[in-house]
């Protein structure tokens, strides 16, 4: 799906006056802030005039930190004076959101033996059941969908599973799937689930490019409290004679995979409409054996919430050979005509299009146009010969590459750019892919993507980054697989089976790592959605290593989201810089950033509690981007009279901790460990895996950092090491958190991994 603190001056108007005007706590109820996904606070204590002085006001790591290959994508909910976040390994925190103290935490104990392609985790999603009386056992309930495909329930008081709700609290997805999961991670959760009404609506994250029969991307909904099944819905018809059937040619089309819908849905319950973005079917990059339009993937389908009934739909890209997903959100919004207000929808692409569509119709309210597009030179592949495209001002990202247009930092690079593309199938947006690889202009994770777009009412004005980067996709014939895996042993290449051909896909980027496509490679926008026009667009961030360069901010990009508030400000993260920013809203002026200590990939959100604002915002890298991996939230607040602040008083750590060594991310070893204080030291025993693993532990700390190591030996394996840990404590002292680095003689090579730790409860 997708690869890769200054002076305060403050005026007294501005940190007394609002709070009193404003109720003591306001919500963040759904990923989103609303059911239609808006992105936007009410709330203006937080001003363009005050935003310099935000500082951190908590800190809470979740101790779910996977050393390579996690992402955390959250965004916390607020409901019932509680803040509930998610982990990449879906374990669920419920945190007191005026300070970060951790009230409960849930393990759903994820396999991490899967090698799992999205491993993330975006957020989870709330009910209230109103049947049953105040103070009930799961009269609130917290939804979450893990990667190994579960929908658990939890009592939002205390975390433990809904016994009424599936099999004690879970419903098993892989179940009734027209095609099964050919291995446990082909078939994950990473978005939060979508309810509306007394439904709880999921759908899937698929495993892209390995099989035309991979998993189908069906979407269904349970019944929110007992999680029996509702209703299903398949965006590929199965049945002859079903609407969309006949865009399904070939033998094997009706049986082909995916076309899932991966990313956040929103809802208009007032209508009774789920809106679901679905992606591409498998595999992406080669169509032959489902040639046609192939309907309903690469779609926007409203779907009646209650039974599942296609209301409408809209397509926006037919055939996708691109890896073209609706990555998107799309927002439910009041669209101001001549005084008028008009439910529509804004529909975010990959392609950086921007369709605006009527909320209960699915028709354009701002034309679409059907172009004629370039063919497919691959025996057996039909391009659909048009594609949809809204007006100019709706189109955000260049649509072509020339090599006349490489870049590069130096005249080397840039030559070397100008020789790759000039050797590539480059025939503009919707070039197919090539036996002799072809440029993909935006790439997969340009346009728009899963960051979505942020809308602010008020002003009509629409908010979001905008990614620049080209791709370069090579279809491999399937007797030349293992040679350019030989050949290219880092990139990308899948199988594709099914197919005649296996894929390669590369970013275009020079020998230096900078793209070979002209900056900026990342943009904030700001759409004015009544004109029909942008307002401004800023480069958004730095690409790693060109911050003091001439000409610099080449921007970066971005994957998280804008938080807009009513305080006239955009926030957003999500940069490979890794910091978290804020703009002016009518200028787009950047007005304040701080550095964040892992990558901020993940919607920013805004509340209110005891009359006093906060943004919170998960940081937790992202593998394949390779920014900083971690498992912090932190929040942040205007430093009026009686604001919190971050909690770094060192605590001592002898006693009993209970928690677990994670190797290689992968085998998990459940640990018991005992420390006593010995001298300006800390010594004591381990024992892992119910004493399978044992030995002594030495420890040492300066402030809140730790080192340790921890001599073992395994009889069972018959042998025997180290494993040296680097972290801190964190939560308060209450929980012991960081990486370790394993010398033994149980692995030829040395290994490394993370530790977590808490006190015993009780």
């Amino acid at each position: 799906m997708q690869q890769y603190l200054p002076t305060i001056v403050l005026a007294l108007a501005s940190s007394t006056g609002l709070a009193a005007q404003q109720p003591a706590t306001s919500e963040w109820p759904v990923y989103g802030g609303d059911p239609g996904g808006h992105r936007f606070a009410s709330l203006d204590q937080i001003t363009k005039s005050n935003v310099a002085g935000l500082r951190l006001a908590w800190i809470y790591r979740t101790g779910d930190l996977l050393r390579a290959r996690g992402r955390f994508e959250a965004t916390p909910l607020l409901v019932d004076g509680t803040l509930y976040v998610s982990t990449p390994l879906a374990q669920v925190v419920a945190l007191d959101p005026a300070t970060g103290a951790e009230r409960w935490t849930y393990d759903p104990r994820v396999d991490l033996g899967g090698d799992y392609g999205d491993f993330a985790n975006r957020g989870v999603a709330t009910w209230l059941d109103r049947q049953a009386g105040v103070g009930s056992v799961c009269r609130r309930r917290i939804y979450v969908g893990t990667v190994d495909a579960r929908l658990i329930a939890l009592d939002a008081a205390t975390g433990r599973p809904c016994d009424d709700f599936g099999a004690h609290g879970s419903v098993d997805l892989t179940h009734d799937l027209l095609n099964a999961p050919a291995y446990a991670y082909e078939y994950e959760v990473t978005s939060p689930p979508t309810v509306i009404g007394d439904v709880v609506i999921v759908g899937s994250s698929v495993s892209d490019n390995q099989r035309t029969d991979a998993p189908n991307g069906v979407v269904r909904a349970f019944d929110a409290r007992s999680g029996v099944a509702r209703w299903s819905w398949d965006p590929i018809p199965r049945t002859a004679g079903a609407p969309g059937y006949d865009t399904w040619q070939g033998p094997v089309a009706h049986a082909t995979g995916a076309a899932n819908a991966w990313t956040v849905m929103s809802a208009d319950p007032a209508r009774d409409l789920v809106f679901v973005p679905t992606g591409s079917a498998a595999p992406d990059f080669f169509g032959g054996a489902r040639l046609g339009q192939n309907l309903y993937a690469n779609s926007v389908v409203a779907l009646r919430a209650s039974t599942g009934q296609v209301v409408w739909h809209f397509q926006v890209v037919h055939h996708d050979l691109w890896d073209y997903d609706v990555p998107a959100q799309p927002v439910a919004f009041t669209l101001r005509r001549g005084g008028a207000g008009i439910a529509a929808l804004a529909v975010a692409t990959k392609m950086g299009h921007l369709f605006i569509l009527d909320r209960s119709t699915g028709r354009p309210l701002v034309p679409v146009e059907e172009r004629p597009v370039p063919p497919s030179d691959v025996p057996g592949e039909h391009a659909w010969p048009t594609q949809p495209f809204p007006p100019p001002a709706y189109r955000f990202v260049p649509e072509s590459l020339p090599a006349a247009d490489a870049f590069g930092l130096t005249p080397a690079a840039r030559e070397q750019c100008r020789a790759w593309i000039g050797a590539l199938r480059s025939d503009g947006i919707f070039s197919p892919p090539s036996l002799r690889g072809a440029i993909h202009y935006p790439g997969h994770i340009g346009g728009f993507n899963w960051s979505g777009v942020s809308v602010d009412e008020r002003d009509g004005l629409l908010v979001a980054p905008v990614n620049h980067l080209a791709m370069v996709v090579t279809l491999i014939p399937r007797d030349s697989l293992h040679a350019a895996r030989m050949a290219h042993p880092n990139e990308e290449i899948s199988a594709m089976r099914g197919t005649p051909f296996g894929m390669m896909r590369q970013t275009l980027l020079t020998p230096d790592r900078v793209p070979c496509s002209p900056p900026p490679f990342g943009e904030l926008v700001a759409f004015d959605l009544i004109r029909g026009q942008v307002k401004w667009k800023v480069p958004l961030g730095n690409w790693p290593g060109t911050a003091a360069l001439p000409g610099a901010p080449f921007g970066s990009i971005s994957l998280g989201g804008v938080l807009v508030t009513a305080g006239g400000l955009a926030f957003v993260a999500g940069t490979l810089d890794q910091r978290l920013r804020a703009f002016d809203l009518e200028t787009g002026k950047e007005v304040w950033s701080a550095a964040l200590p892992a990558g901020g990939h993940a919607l920013p959100m805004s509340y209110l509690t005891g009359g006093r604002q906060y943004l919170v915002i998960a940081a937790g890298g992202h593998d394949r981007l390779g920014t900083t991996q971690g498992d912090y939230v932190l929040a942040y607040t205007l430093p009026t009279p009686g604001a919190p602040v971050p909690d770094t008083v060192p605590r001592g750590l002898a006693g009993s901790w209970l928690g677990a060594l994670r190797i290689n991310d992968e085998d998990l070893h459940p640990t018991m460990l005992t420390l006593r204080a010995a001298g300006d030291s800390l010594a004591g025993e381990a024992s892992a895996d119910s004493g399978r693993i044992t030995g002594t532990v030495s420890a040492r700390t300066v402030g809140t950092a730790l080192t340790f190591a921890f001599s073992f030996t395994y009889p069972e394996k018959h042998c025997s090491g180290t494993i040296t840990g680097n972290g801190a404590q964190a939560n308060g002292g209450g929980l012991l958190v960081g990486t370790v680095e394993v010398l033994s003689s149980c692995s030829e090579h040395p290994e490394t991994g993370t530790f977590s730790f808490r006190r015993p409860k009780g």
